[in-house]
């Protein structure tokens, strides 16, 4: 499915005069900002689709030739600068004739709701009046009220594409129960509670070099052992980034590497075909190998047990979509697994941090 976004033409991308027809050169007058923020629009992946009542177009009172000049030129002048419409949709008839193709009804769209394409939850109406409200209301997608005062383009281009990248987790079995929430764009607000005092530790370090904030309060059977409480946390930490992230478009992707006294850890992804070893690759494509120079020393760091240290970042890989290597240096154990939690917050600071709305991929999917 995809993002759409359903717009008025008069009174929201082209001034409206007082006598509610543009069949003039003269009248025709874009409002302001409207061309740049549908640049954006378009960029971050929606398509765009007006939707115009033109009340008697084609009859004596608004004669179609009138109306044609004025309106391939609007068209004209937006596709020089890369925006163009997949489809223009025009009702012509008067209110009293009544009929099904007039906003706020549905008839103009008929055709694409029959086609699921429209992926409701991301989709929005753009539009100055009540009827274009009502029509998103009609068609369960988001309206959006266009005001020039009020909600101009560029307040319209910020609302849609700086949502806050937040997501909510529930992850409840006979082993664990856990409710966790991870904020993208926001840090220094986490709370961590699992139970094992040091893995709370280690995935404060995540949330602090990440620049993200973890809130996360986990009740797990720690009286057989850390196992099902590190991995459940691991599956919810991942698939909640996953879903913060949204369609990952203007993100970074990639990440890097991390010293810590007297151990690397290395944290990498495949290495791509120039030979450039990327450090982490939110590719959509799960894959985890874990690599030590030399053995964990100890079996326990804390109350969390050193085995559990891959099997984490395994669990988190496979959640999110995450395609990742993993290589310490021998040294001090607690050192270990720390540069460890904290090269893999650093390398995710990388690859999280959004600029901009392409989507870092030829394929055009992540």
């Amino acid at each position: 499915m995809d993002k759409y976004l359903f717009i008025d033409r008069d009174g929201t991308i082209i001034n409206e005069p007082e006598d509610f027809q543009i069949d003039s050169f003269e009248k025709l007058q874009l409002e302001p900002y409207v061309i740049s923020s549908l640049k954006a629009l378009a960029r971050a992946g929606y398509k765009l689709i007006m939707v115009s009542n033109q009340d008697g177009l084609g009859t004596p009172s608004y004669p179609y030739e009138t109306f044609k000049g004025p309106h391939d030129l609007l068209l004209a002048i937006l596709a020089s600068e890369g925006i163009k419409f997949d489809d223009i949709l025009i009702c012509p008839h008067f209110p009293k004739d009544n009929c099904e193709c007039r906003k706020p009804k549905l008839g103009l769209v008929r055709e694409l709701l029959t086609s699921n394409a429209i992926d409701f939850e991301h989709s929005y109406m753009i539009g100055d009046r009540d009827t274009d409200v009502e029509f998103a209301h009609n068609l369960n997608i988001t309206p959006i009220k266009y005001d020039r005062s009020n909600m101009n383009w560029p307040m319209i281009k910020d609302l849609i594409l700086t949502k806050p990248r937040v997501s909510h987790v529930e992850r409840n079995t006979k082993e664990t129960q856990i409710s966790l929430t991870v904020d993208l764009d926001h840090s220094g607000e986490s709370l961590i509670s699992t139970g094992i005092g040091f893995f709370d530790h280690m995935l404060e370090q995540i949330a602090i070099h990440a620049q993200i904030s973890i809130k996360l309060k986990v009740v797990g059977d720690l009286y057989v052992d850390d196992h099902h409480t590190i991995e459940d946390v691991g599956i919810a930490l991942g698939t909640a980034i996953k879903e913060a992230l949204g369609d990952k478009r203007g993100i970074g992707r990639f990440g890097f590497v991390l010293a810590m006294d007297e151990v690397i850890a290395h944290i990498y992804g495949l290495p791509m075909e120039d030979g450039v070893e990327v450090a982490l690759d939110i590719s959509g494509r799960p894959y985890a190998e874990f690599k030590c120079d030399a053995a964990f020393m100890r079996e326990n760091v804390g109350g969390m047990t050193t085995e559990m240290v891959p099997h984490f970042f395994r669990s988190l890989a496979y959640a999110l979509g995450l395609t990742m290597h993993i290589s310490v240096s021998e040294g001090n154990t607690h050192h270990q697994v720390e540069a460890i939690f904290k090269g893999f917050g650093r390398a995710m600071r990388q690859a999280l941090h959004k600029e901009g709305y392409e989507l870092p991929s030829s394929k055009g999917v992540l």
